[in-house]
């Protein structure tokens, strides 16, 4: 059986290392895990192909496609509709279906490293994309205090107003005091990913949340520009790999119905050798 990744661009994933170990570990060993870079005018008919394939299982989905894939889908899970975003595809009775489980590792990751979100977490978002929708999703639903900052207001109003305003309002600047007060910051931009590890969303000039924690969910580089903007300030910064193999093997887990905790470790250990 074969899966894939299907984005625009998609030549640096990670993924198909840490399936294939997967795959590997638990006896499927005919199963392989592809890269479909799918630039948006191909968008459809890469669905089709996926839905009408018997040899296709499912898929993931990454930028820029995790809310453009919604309309060519048969089916939603309640998670995916109430992000309105998808990670995640898998099939059922010939129906393709989608499916969001980053907000599932995003959590795990979190759990895994002891960091605590609760009511009295004060949770800074940088972005309004669909990884945003995801993780301000996972952060409501443990109560949190949520701000979000994106480069345009407009979406960051519109992501506020999408989880209903109440415990989850949009800022215009990062030098709001809501930003100052943040106890997690968490970037679910693109900024500083591989080729560009130089760049930060965070102003050099403005001074990180010291006491907060930095979660990027960037995972190459290991370390990016914006953690160690965190770290010098004495912040706690974690990067995205935790994430990436705690929602794969929720995805592995609707693939082939193997339990994700049977794969997690060897997701992340597979990415720690990348």
């Amino acid at each position: 059986m074969i899966v894939g990744l299907i984005g625009h661009p998609v030549a640096h994933s990670q993924s198909p290392r840490m399936q294939q170990a997967a795959f590997a570990a638990v006896g499927l060993r005919d199963w392989r895990y592809e890269l479909w870079d799918t630039p948006a005018e191909a968008l459809a008919a890469r669905l089709d192909d996926v839905r009408r394939r018997a040899d296709i299982a499912g898929g993931n989905v990454t930028v820029p496609h995790k809310q453009a894939v919604l309309p060519f889908l048969d089916e939603v899970t309640a998670d995916a509709r109430a992000i309105g975003a998808v990670n995640t595809l898998f099939k059922r009775a010939g129906r393709l279906w989608g499916d969001n489980t980053d907000w599932v590792g995003f959590l795990a990751d979190l759990d895994f490293h002891g960091v605590t979100v609760d009511a009295g977490t004060r949770a800074l978002v940088l972005g309004a994309g669909g990884s945003a929708r995801a993780v301000v999703y996972a952060l409501r639903a443990r109560g949190a205090q949520v701000w979000i900052y994106n480069r345009s207001f407009e979406r960051a109003q519109a992501l506020a107003e999408a989880f209903g305003r109440e415990g989850c309002e949009p800022v215009e600047t990062l030098a709001a005091p809501a930003c100052r007060s943040a106890t997690l910051v968490v970037n679910c931009t693109p900024v500083g990913m591989w080729p560009a590890v130089d760049a930060s969303p965070w102003p050099r000039e403005l001074p990180f949340p010291a006491r907060a924690v930095l979660y990027d969910l960037i995972y190459r580089p290991a370390v990016t520009a914006l953690m160690g903007q965190a770290r010098a300030a004495g912040a706690r910064a974690i990067g995205g790999a935790g994430m990436l193999a705690e929602q794969g093997a929720a995805a592995f887990a609707r693939w082939t119905g193997i339990p994700a905790a049977r794969v997690s470790t060897v997701m992340r250990e597979a990415l720690n050798h990348a």
